[in-house]
Parts: structure tokens; sequence; C-alpha cells
């Protein structure tokens, strides 16, 4: 990677970091880099990835052309591509160093540049395929569809995103299909046990929450030698013994609907054998359905539905949660879960096809069209009017994004009546809706087209003589 066809100096383009990047944090995050694999950062820069996940015990190397070009890169578990391909200025070059980053992971490479959003952030002359600046370096920005769909040319697999501008690539579609299952299917965490007794109980649980029995393999080992003086079958009666039927009934009514999800999401991506599902997967299909092609025909369908405006519009209507406006769905994150599978379908396939923000309260779901917005109000749970940080959109007839920050506007957008984003058994609820009934009761949503925005919202506040202190609405005290 000379830099040599434009003179760009892409040392320049080299950041320190005291944190680890976003990439390298949204890996540690997703499991897929920790204790037990070798990680390789492909053009490390200044090093800041390669000190921090030192600094957590890991086991990684940096290689870069002009910082640390002493030792040669090695094939290992994970390759770390980050801001790299969007300082090549010749694009047969920035192919090269992305096949030759795939050629050195072994299981996964972990792509991250620079995105379209950026634009007004590079300053400099437009040349081919992007800008050359002043300080001569060369910026390339993707927009999120355009990364995936680049790194699956190059690589020849099926890619994931991971958040925006952040692409994995597995070496093998095994590894490819746990990743999606950790994120669509619900876990189920098992209960710490240290005799039989306890292990029995852990057992219970378990099947309450999948709705069916435990397979040897999926137990944590030293549980399985604490049950291992236990016939299966007289496991199985102790076990169904103790348990709750409605318990066990609503957890397979869970895994039912989330095996369904799951199916439909891998089709959207393009869907593999029975073979290649992850173990719990396949005792899920085992349990719940007749067969392999019959759970895969009804997540056909559910998709076919996702494609039917009267279908979507009539499951957010329907939906328990959620606000409703005459254009989208608007879900709180901790309330997203509790959607019908057909919305959560939606949002999931969102997700997968242009990554899903790390950062985000709110997920508006459009039913005129098909696109999804994450929507970042950082300040949710203790704001009674929210301010809108920043907005993630992915339209899924185009794969486009756009993205907008709030972070400097003067009038930023603000929420009313927090408790209909919400589950109605969600702990903070009654706080909020008793807000809002008093926010009403004093005429303070008379001008629904006056409240959406910071200055319109205190110009109501101010003609109803009120303000808030906390989540509790008060008379205005004017100065002596």
């Amino acid at each position: 990677m000379s830099g040599l066809h434009w003179a760009s100096d892409r040392r320049l383009t080299a950041i320190s970091r005291t944190t680890l990047s976003v990439a390298a944090r949204q890996a540690v995050v997703d499991g897929e880099v920790n204790a037990s694999t070798r990680v390789l950062d492909y053009g490390s820069g200044r090093g800041g990835d390669v000190r921090g996940l030192r600094e957590m015990r890991f086991q990684v190397e940096g290689w870069d052309p002009f910082y640390a070009p002493d030792q040669s890169p090695q094939a290992t578990d994970v390759v770390l591509l980050t801001y790299v391909l969007n300082v090549i200025e010749d694009s047969e070059e920035r192919r090269e160093a992305l096949q030759r980053a795939w050629e050195l992971a072994e299981r996964l490479l972990v792509v991250t540049t620079r995105l379209t959003w950026d634009r007004s952030k590079v300053r400099g002359q437009l040349y081919e395929d992007g800008v050359l600046t002043s300080r001569r370096t060369f910026q390339h920005l993707f927009s999120p569809a355009e990364l995936r769909s680049y790194v699956e040319e190059t690589t020849g697999v099926r890619c994931v995103s991971a958040a925006p501008g952040i692409v994995y690539a597995f070496k093998n579609d095994d590894a490819r299909l746990r990743y999606l299952a950790r994120k669509i299917v619900p876990h189920a965490d098992w209960l710490a046990s240290d005799d039989s007794g306890s292990a029995i109980a852990a057992v219970v649980d378990y099947i309450e929450q999948r709705g069916r029995l435990p397979q040897l393999e999926e137990m944590p080992g030293e549980m399985a030698k604490l049950l291992s003086h236990l016939q299966p079958n007289e496991l199985q009666r102790i076990v169904k013994k103790s348990a709750d039927s409605k318990r066990v009934s609503e957890g397979a009514k869970r895994s039912t609907l989330s095996t369904l999800l799951f199916l439909a999401v891998e089709l959207f991506n393009g869907r593999g054998p029975y073979r290649n599902l992850p173990l719990p997967l396949q005792l899920d299909v085992k349990a719940f359905f007749s067969s392999y092609k019959e759970a895969c025909v009804r997540a056909d369908r559910l998709l076919l539905r996702l494609r039917d405006d009267a279908y979507v519009r009539g499951a957010m209507r329907a939906s328990r949660v959620g606000k409703l406006t005459p254009t989208a769905l608007y879900v709180h994150r901790r309330a997203a879960q509790h959607m019908p599978t057909v919305l959560r379908l939606y949002e999931h396939c969102a997700s997968i096809a242009a990554g899903r923000p790390g950062s985000w309260a709110v997920v508006k779901l459009r039913h005129q069209g098909r696109a999804v917005s994450w929507l970042e109000y950082p300040e949710f749970d203790t704001d009674p009017h929210p301010k809108l940080y920043s907005s993630y959109m992915v339209d899924l007839t185009t794969l486009r994004t756009s993205f907008k920050s709030y972070e400097g506007s003067a009038n930023r957008p603000l929420l009313h009546r927090k408790h209909e984003f919400l589950d109605a058994d969600d702990p903070d609820v009654p706080k909020y809706r008793r807000l809002t009934q008093s926010e009403v009761r004093v005429g303070l949503y008379q001008n629904p087209h006056l409240i959406g925005t910071e200055d319109g919202w205190e110009a109501e506040l101010v003609r109803c003589e009120r303000e808030l202190r906390g989540h509790r609405l008060v008379r205005r005290r004017y100065g002596t």
C-alpha cells in the first residue's frame, strides 16, 4: 500500500486513540473478539486498538505499512480492517488490500469505513471516486449498503452489517448463523447450580424459558456432571412434574416465533440447509414443527406478509406496544421484543441490510413504504420530554440510508406522551402517564402543531403558566 499513484500521504489519516474504535468495541460486545481469539489489526495506524485490546488481556497483533512495518502479518482468527479501504486512492489496490485481509482471516474479517454522511467533514478536490484533501490525504466514503455489497463481492461470502459502516465476513457459514441466532433468538440463561437439586431447578427454569427440555450438549459442563446420575427419562419425569405448564406453553410459543423470525431473516439474507443451523435452533425446529420444510414454509409466509401493506398496518394497529401515527409506529428499545413477529422481522431485516446503530432509544417503522429509523434520545429516562440527538434511516426498498444529527441544533424535535412508546408493564409507565394526564388537563396539547420542537413547547408552557420539575408539572414561578 505505497500510495504513490496520487502521492497521498496515508499516514496522516491515522489518528491517536485513547479508547477502542467503534468497530473493535462492536466486535468485543458481540463476543466475536474475546480472550480465546487471536486478533490482527491490519492497517493498525498508531496502534490504539492494539493497545486497548491488550489492556483487556486479548491476544492481538498490529501491522501497518508506516507505523508497524517490521513484522509481516500472519493469518489469525479475527482480522480488523478499520478505516483502511477509504484512504486508498487506487481502486485496484483498495480491492487487493481487502482480499489480503480476507486471506489472513481464519474465522472472521471485520471491515469498517467512513460513511457518506461524513461528506460535509471531508473538504478537498473531487477526484475519481473520492476526495483528495489539502493535507494530501484521500477519502472514499461508502454507504452502508455499498460497503456490504463491496465486501460480499470481494470475499464471495454473505456478510452481515453489524452496525452502520461495520461489516462482518465469516469464513464459515456456521459462524455467521450462530452470530445471527444470538442477535435474533432470545438467549436462555442458566441458573447457577452447585448440587443436583439446584441443577434440576436450573433445567426446570430452562424448559419454562424455552418451552422444551435441553439436550446434554446445551447444558454447562458442570451441570451435566451434577445430573449424570439420572437417566434421561427420570430427569424428564422430574422436570415435567416440577415445571409450570403455563410457563412452558408460553416459552414454547416464544421459541416458535423466534425460530420463524430467524428463518425469515435468514431467507432475506440467503437461507442454508437445516444441518447448518446452530444446534439450539435445530432442536427448536424438531420440538415445535413437524419438519424443517414446514418451518421454512411458515417463515416464507411471514416474509411475504412483510410486503403486504394492509397486513403490516393491521399488525401495527394490533401491537400491544408503541405509538401509532398516521405514517409510522414508534416503539422504545425496551419494548421492541413485544412487537408482533412481522414487525420484529421488519426491524431485523433493516439491521441485517445496513446495520443497527449501537445507540438508540426508539425505533420508527414506517407503514407507508418500507423504511426503518433508529432514533437516539440519550436522556429518554431522565428528561420528561427528551430531545432527539440523531436519526439513522434505512429504506428497505432501495437500501438507501440517511443519517441526521441534531446535536448542534438550537431547536431540536422532542417527545411527548412517553408512556405510549413503552410496554404497559414497564415500571416507568405510571410516572410518565401521570405527567401526560396533568399536561392534558392544563391545555398543553391544544396546539399539537406547535409542541414538536423545543421552542414551540416552551412557548406553550409559558402560555399555560407551567414549568417542569423532573416528571412533575408545576405552576411557573416568575421573578420577584
